[in-house]
């Protein structure tokens, strides 16, 4: 089987916006709020204006004692200059670690431990809230505030004027950008990135974007922090297309955004798609001029897929489905239209893209995979990650020499589509896959919002549910739409907003089932 080859087109985050503005600096990037640390710029600006701004921001931070090769944490209030943030320390050849505003304080302290006198770029807002208790003058080499001044913090603001610095360019193959995975399971992993590997993603993500004919808006939420926004936004700055990002996936706030800017592609989150289900009925109609719909971090119910579709008034839009991993990039894909996607299965993942991604089965117990017995799911890409920081061990165990082992099980069908069942960690002794009973259940139940499956004290599959406007369950309805199922625990009934989720939006499944434990056991105490 031939490998796949290693990529010869590297991505440099510090100078991705200058290329573009090169070519199309009046392209525009639309804001629904104002950058936290320059809100005199306003929320809208041209390519070449980001340009202008990360090598401004670059020289101030240069001018803070940042050197190339160093760590610069950036961990702030979720907002658009995050971005701005990475691609200024990137230009003068520092590694940005993305950290999700969402992580606690104790997590952060624990990530700053990992590395060597990094420097933290932060908010008066963190400074004075979640890390107010930190040490972090014993964690760190300096901390920056963006915002307003912070004693012990250097203030963004006084770094104004600069001396303008060249830009760093560094090894292809060097730690060019950190992010972290999920913490579905722990403390997060610090993955690291280089501009060969970030330049292997570009090359899948611009194909979908290649295959836009109209120069129309594209409505993005997705976390700032994630790997998936670098290689993105650079593929739609290099094909001129007008960017619009939203910080706040709150769906009357999406509605709005989707009534305002009338985009063709609108991409956010699985969960987000969810929520978003209950503005599809708005007589706005927000969704109306949307072509391609995309969700390019985790497997989506193909009855949510269907609903967005039909909210479409475009002759074929399509609903593109991608699979992918932290440390990997987008891996497998499959586009659904509205003739195709009530067909689907909603295991179905899709299929490798030649000469840059590809993947295999392995049996867990030496039969062959199957549906009934599935398999390790193994992935070759260029665009994989070089390590877990600090932890490179733990990377290398997962490691079969080009081959990279995720933690996923699954099967291939024989038209060589990919089907992914469960999380290894999330299998439940008495059921198949929980993910194929929850895809069921939806499809059956179209009053749940959220339905995940975790288990209980006794390995018992406990149903978690979400239901539209918090109605109460009908617990008549949903033991008819469970009758073919394995049994299960009566269904636990919690508001969306109250699930456990990553930085992604993803429902952190063993922290949800943590909490159920910890509640049976408070309740058996009184």
């Amino acid at each position: 089987m031939l490998r796949i080859p290693k990529n010869k087109t590297p991505l440099y985050l510090g100078l991705v916006a200058e290329e573009a503005a090169a070519q199309f600096g009046a392209n525009t990037i639309t804001l629904d709020r104002t950058m936290d640390a320059l809100p005199e710029v306003g929320q809208v600006l041209t390519v070449a204006q980001f340009a202008d701004l990360i090598a401004e921001m670059a020289n101030r931070l240069w001018a803070s004692g940042i050197r190339p090769s160093e760590h610069v944490v950036i961990h702030k209030t979720n907002n658009f200059d995050i971005t701005l943030f990475a691609c200024a320390t990137a230009r003068i050849g520092a590694v940005p670690v993305m950290l999700s505003a969402h992580l606690d304080g104790e997590t952060i302290n624990a990530l700053l431990q990992r590395l060597p006198a990094p420097t933290l770029l932060t908010d008066a807002a963190k400074l004075t809230g979640s890390l107010a208790a930190s040490p972090l003058a014993e964690l760190t080499a300096r901390v920056i505030s963006v915002t307003e001044p912070v004693e012990g913090a250097i203030s963004l603001s006084d770094l104004a004027g600069a001396p303008e610095r060249t830009s760093v360019t560094l090894h292809p193959d060097s730690h060019a950008i950190m992010t972290h995975t999920s913490g579905t399971t722990g403390i997060p992993k610090l993955v690291v990135h280089s501009a060969r590997s970030i330049g292997a993603r570009y090359r899948w993500q611009n194909i979908p974007v290649s295959l836009l004919r109209q120069r129309e808006p594209i409505l993005m939420h997705v976390s700032y922090v994630h790997s998936r926004m670098y290689p993105g936004i650079a593929a739609m700055m290099l094909a001129n297309k007008p960017m619009v990002f939203l910080d706040d996936a709150e769906p009357a706030k999406v509605a709005d955004a989707m009534v305002k800017y009338r985009p063709g592609v609108f991409e956010t989150h699985p969960n987000s798609f969810l929520e978003c289900e209950s503005i599809l009925d708005d007589p706005r109609k927000p969704f109306k001029t949307v072509r391609f719909y995309n969700s390019t971090f985790d497997a989506i119910h193909p009855g949510t897929m269907d609903k967005f579709l039909r909210a479409s008034e475009r002759k074929n839009p399509v609903f593109l489905q991608v699979y992918g991993q932290s440390e990997c990039g987008p891996l497998v894909a499959r586009p659904y239209t509205r003739k195709t996607v009530m067909q689907a299965d909603g295991r179905c993942q899709g299929y490798s893209t030649p000469g840059i991604t590809k993947y295999r089965l392995v049996s867990r117990n030496g039969k062959p995979v199957t549906h009934d017995n599935p398999g390790y799911i193994d992935v070759q890409t260029a665009g994989r990650a070089l390590t877990y920081y600090g932890e490179a061990e733990r990377f290398e165990k997962q490691l079969d020499g080009e081959w990279w082992r995720g933690g996923d099980i699954g099967y291939r069908t024989k038209w060589g589509c990919l089907h992914l069942l469960d999380r290894e960690v999330d299998q439940i002794p008495t059921i198949h896959s929980t993910l194929e009973v929850e895809d069921t259940v939806l499809h059956r139940l179209p009053e749940l919002t959220e339905l995940i499956i975790v288990p209980g004290p006794e390995k018992e599959p406990v149903p978690v549910v979400c239901t539209k406007d918090d109605a109460p369950l009908d617990l008549a309805r949903w033991k008819r739409a469970i009758a073919d199922q394995s049994t299960m625990a009566d269904p636990i009934q919690m508001k969306l907003g109250e699930l456990p989720r990553t930085a992604t939006a993803k429902i952190k499944r063993l922290e949800l089932a943590r909490r159920l434990a910890d509640q049976v056991t408070h309740d058996l105490a009184s």
